[in-house]
């Protein structure tokens, strides 16, 4: 993989222009405090892509982020900025990746609900350059500004080094953490020049990038920079130990031929060699390769994010926790052997990399064919691993926030995109397009007639989170909090209704069993 360094844009050198924004023809300008920027119109709304938040962390690799160099001239926001080194196929790689995007209906005073949206794919591969996270539609329907941003990803953002190379990386665990917060910052002290409300300000991402979120909420130097939090199918009970951050990070030297000694040096080596060296397998988990991800370093984060309950610093902060019904479709139902399992088959199939949890699938077999014995196994396959793996987090983290008596609004996505007949069911990520009004996208699996109704009825409900801090709408049964009798919640499909404890008897099924965020 080659990644590419983008050049700095000339002028990043004198103080910021104070002030509101300036309007000249099809691009209008808004001052930041680092300086101007000049964005465009789509349609009713004015896009700024590729801001500069932060400095090249190419220069200040595995330490936090800083600042930009302030500038005076205006700095294009015309195009996507570079994303984090990573393995795959995104495109415009680069470390110096600090960058957001925003769209707003204004540049004026109306101080409207900022929408923060934070990508998914782990804590390793992704950007918020999707076609899926394009702002248009919900900013333009709804009188909302939208900002997306990239960030420090794996190694490059999550490598922990403090205990091998001391003070200079003593925050390399979370240095992509400590980005979003500087992110987060930049929110707080511009959106009111793009006509954003820093007083209501909601965070929101799918997958790790609720992972990310959930992790935020527990990190102290995040505290007071957003005030609503919404989850997709993204958890994070517990941070990664210091000692089992420490040893993936000494397999990582290991495999750079680096010995601990010498881990400083890998602040020197070029991008792809230490990326090939991430492709290892991961020492601790025992499948996959190497996982990079929030370390309790009891400096940026202090403790575990749900665990042993739900910290008090975000007590007040009003939470959406989401699910879709069919989670690990996504990772495992490209296999068409899983489609046609025997009873035979389905043991060897559920595994500690399937399942992520430890335990005997025998048991886990038996118990599902005694609820649902007019199930296949393929059926108990892809429901057992779904309940086991990342719905169990969503499980525990609204039992924390409802045990704390400030409980979550909490949604299980169980309309089926017509893709493929319907058999990937409501799987991981199908929640994406329809909580963003991106249905018609370029990588959008919301298809069908039923694609565009149940997008309005899942952002609809994330808009009025944003507003309000309540997600319910005109289009909506009455959805209240989960709390810990009835366990209630919005089964969003067309039309969406409400459910006490669905699927009760595989929580309880799986509740005797320790759980163990993957990763960590």
């Amino acid at each position: 993989m080659q990644v590419k360094r983008r050049t700095v844009m000339a002028g990043l050198l004198l103080p910021a222009l104070g002030g509101f924004t300036q309007h000249r023809a099809d691009h209008p300008t808004a001052a930041t405090s680092n300086g101007p920027v000049r964005g465009y119109r789509d349609g009713t709304v004015t896009v700024f892509k590729g801001i500069r938040y932060g400095a090249d962390t190419g220069t200040r690799r595995f330490q936090p982020p800083s600042p930009p160099r302030p500038w005076t001239d205006p700095a294009d926001a015309l195009a996507y900025g570079p994303a984090s080194p990573q393995t795959g196929s995104e495109p415009n790689q680069s470390e110096d990746c600090l960058f957001l995007n925003v769209w707003t209906p204004g540049l004026d005073d109306q101080r409207r609900p900022v929408m923060v949206y934070i990508h998914g794919g782990g804590y390793s591969t992704g950007s918020g350059s999707s076609p899926l996270y394009d702002g248009t539609r919900l900013a333009g329907r709804n009188d909302v500004v939208v900002v997306t941003l990239n960030h420090r990803l794996n190694l490059f953002g999550y490598a922990y080094l403090a205990r091998l190379v001391g003070p200079a990386f003593a925050d390399s665990g979370n240095a992509g953490q400590l980005d979003l917060v500087l992110a987060l910052q930049w929110v707080r002290d511009n959106i009111s020049a793009f006509g954003g409300d820093p007083s209501r300000v909601m965070v929101f991402g799918q997958s790790g990038g609720g992972a990310k979120i959930a992790t935020l909420l527990a990190i102290p130097s995040a505290a007071g920079l957003f005030h609503r939090a919404a989850t997709m199918s993204g958890q994070q009970v517990t941070a990664s130990g210091p000692l089992n951050a420490t040893r993936r990070a000494a397999a990582w030297l290991d495999a750079l031929d680096l010995p601990p000694e010498r881990a400083a040096e890998a602040a020197a080596l070029p991008v792809d060699r230490l990326l090939r060296a991430a492709e290892i397998g991961d020492p601790v988990l025992g499948y996959g390769s190497l996982y990079f991800g929030p370390v309790l370093d009891d400096r940026t984060l202090t403790r575990h994010p749900f665990w042993p309950d739900a910290p008090a610093q975000s007590a007040a902060i009003p939470m959406i926790i989401g699910n879709t019904k069919d989670e690990t479709r996504a990772f495992l139902g490209g296999d068409p052997a899983n489609y046609s399992l025997t009873w035979d088959d389905l043991p060897g199939r559920m595994t500690l990399a399937n399942m992520r949890i430890d335990v005997a699938p025998e048991g886990v077999i038996a118990a599902y064919r005694a609820m649902h014995p007019d199930w296949t196994p393929s059926q108990v396959f892809f429901a057992a691993t779904t309940a086991a793996r990342s719905w169990r987090g969503a499980i525990i983290e609204a039992e924390a926030r409802a045990a704390a008596g400030t409980p979550a609004f909490v949604y299980q996505l169980n309309w089926t995109s017509p893709i493929d007949g319907g058999r990937r069911g409501a799987m991981h990520t199908d929640d994406i397009p329809l909580a963003l009004d991106t249905v018609a996208a370029l990588g959008s699996r919301a298809q069908g007639p039923q694609a565009q109704p149940m997008a309005d009825i899942l952002s609809r409900a994330f808009v009025a989170f944003a507003r309000t801090g309540n997600p319910n709408h005109s289009g909506l049964p009455a959805w209240t909090p989960y709390d810990l009798k009835r366990r209630q919640t919005m089964i969003m499909d067309v039309p969406p209704r409400m459910e006490d404890d669905p699927r009760g008897d595989e929580r309880r099924l799986f509740a005797r069993i320790p759980y163990v965020q993957p990763g960590t």
